[in-house]
């Protein structure tokens, strides 16, 4: 393993980006000056920034660096289809401490580009600088989309239709299975060591954990996936939402931000909210509410929109997406109509990373 001491911060950048070759016509000059330079003539820019902390947004205890890497660049590649846009640019910018090696940021990195390879995108610059706090990553995107193409989450309007995509709830119960998991690790680990037992401490350096029949849930929160093909989709069916949103911290967060953003209520039927049976069963597992999981759980990363409701048949054409409500007057409310058809306000319980506890 390589300190990266010894690279220092210019052979870092080089041994990490030397190997990228560019891909967009928008990127006149990638890594390698003080400044990427890009050409957008005939669009408009949209650019996002996210900032993933070790401890707050991720756990190394149980996500590998590639992984990580691929995560940090889909969350923010998402929110440019979220707009209805083309990602084309990426910088990332880490800060790092001295646990971790140059192999680490290859496998990072590795992961990076993969996530960038399946959309396209060019990594065109960014920072790397010290830290003693552990592992901080900032990502930001730049994509573009025609002015008359770009969807706001201002747009929806009475009547509306109210679509997911994927299905929800599984991120959330893949966290709450790998949580689990490191508290039963922490636990034996604990006991071991109190027992001076050095046959259990050597067994459990060894520990896997079986996540038999649970693969589902541990994809979808650790190989986060930003949904372009559903962009695709409205492009071939000529379909343009009027709100859309993609579902970072729970879908009852999110919806109720397009319904204050657009000045309206909404309605959102429990049978219809897509759970998959694997999150089902996980949260009968744990004991857990399978509708309160989909609606506050985070990080699926689906599309949530809304279209006219003419386009009702087009939306029955598109794949892996559910109707799941409609919009209405802003007098009506934010509600959800349970299975046995009572009526309850929707409350945004998302999570929310600024009440994290020191």
């Amino acid at each position: 393993m390589t300190e990266i001491s010894k690279l220092g911060e210019f052979g870092l950048i080089h041994r990490l980006t030397d190997n990228i070759k560019i891909k967009n016509e928008s990127t006149i000059k990638g890594v390698g000056d003080d400044c990427a330079v890009l050409h957008y003539p005939d669009s408009e820019v949209l650019v996002t920034t996210d900032m993933l902390m070790e401890g707050v947004h991720f756990d190394l205890t149980y996500i590998d660096l590639q992984h990580l890497g691929y995560k940090s660049a889909m969350v923010n590649i998402s929110d440019i289809f979220a707009m209805n846009g083309t990602p084309r640019q990426l910088t990332v910018s880490i800060a790092l401490s001295k646990r971790f090696k140059v192999e680490d940021m290859d496998d990072f990195y590795s992961g990076l580009k993969l996530a960038c390879d399946k959309w396209g995108i060019d990594i065109v610059g960014g920072d790397t600088t010290s830290s003693y706090t552990g592992l901080a990553i900032s990502i930001t995107c730049i994509g573009e989309a025609r002015k008359d193409d770009i969807v706001y989450r201002s747009g929806a309007k009475d009547t509306d239709l109210i679509c997911v995509s994927g299905d929800l709830g599984a991120a959330y119960m893949g966290l709450q299975l790998l949580e689990r998991e490191k508290s039963v690790y922490y636990q034996q680990m604990d006991e071991a060591r109190k027992k001076n037992d050095k046959r259990a401490l050597e067994e459990l350096r060894n520990f896997q954990p079986d996540f038999a029949g649970k693969e589902y849930l541990l994809q979808r929160q650790l190989q986060t996936e930003a949904r372009g093909d559903i962009i695709a989709q409205f492009r071939e069916l000529g379909i343009r939402p009027t709100a859309m949103m993609d579902i970072s911290d729970g879908l009852s967060s999110e919806l109720m931000h397009i319904c204050k953003e657009s000045g309206c209520g909404c309605r959102i039927y429990e049978k219809n909210i897509p759970i998959d049976y694997q999150t089902a069963v996980m949260a009968e597992e744990m004991n857990m509410n399978v509708t309160t999981c989909a609606l506050n759980g985070g990080e699926d990363y689906e599309l949530l929109f809304t279209v006219p409701i003419g386009d009702n048949e087009k939306i029955q054409q598109m794949d892996n997406v559910k109707l799941i409500g409609h919009i209405t007057r802003p007098e009506l409310g934010q509600m959800l109509v349970t299975r046995d058809n009572q009526e309850f306000e929707l409350k945004a319980q998302g999570w929310n990373p600024l009440s994290k506890e020191e």
